[in-house]
């Protein structure tokens, strides 16, 4: 069984969000936003091997937790281009309702 290939597509927004936690943390405590980014990149290289392994939460939209930060990954995979495209990065505190309205928007 061949397993299928997608290619990882990033949202201008999520990197933007990625790069703003990073430095919100550095701010907090020295190379702890470097630690962040690199467990965010890890877990979005991790979706090349399965990224059907997290359940859809709304709207077609899978979520990947950060291990280790409040932060979780939302994903949408595209069959019909075989992509894997990461549309945020929120902190599970944050009312998901905001950023699915702007998503409504675009």
């Amino acid at each position: 069984m061949q397993m299928k290939t997608y290619k990882i597509l990033i949202a201008p927004q999520a990197l933007q969000e990625i790069n703003d936690i990073k430095e919100w943390y550095n701010h907090r405590q020295r190379n702890l936003g470097a630690r962040f980014q690199k467990q965010a990149i890890r877990h979005i290289n991790s979706l090349y091997k399965d990224p059907h392994i997290f359940t859809i939460r709304y709207n077609e939209i899978r979520c990947i937790p950060i291990k280790k930060f409040p932060y979780m990954i939302h994903y949408y995979i595209n069959e019909d281009i075989k992509s894997i495209e990461v549309l945020a990065v929120l902190n599970t505190s944050r009312n998901p309702e905001i950023w699915k309205d702007n998503l409504r928007r675009k």
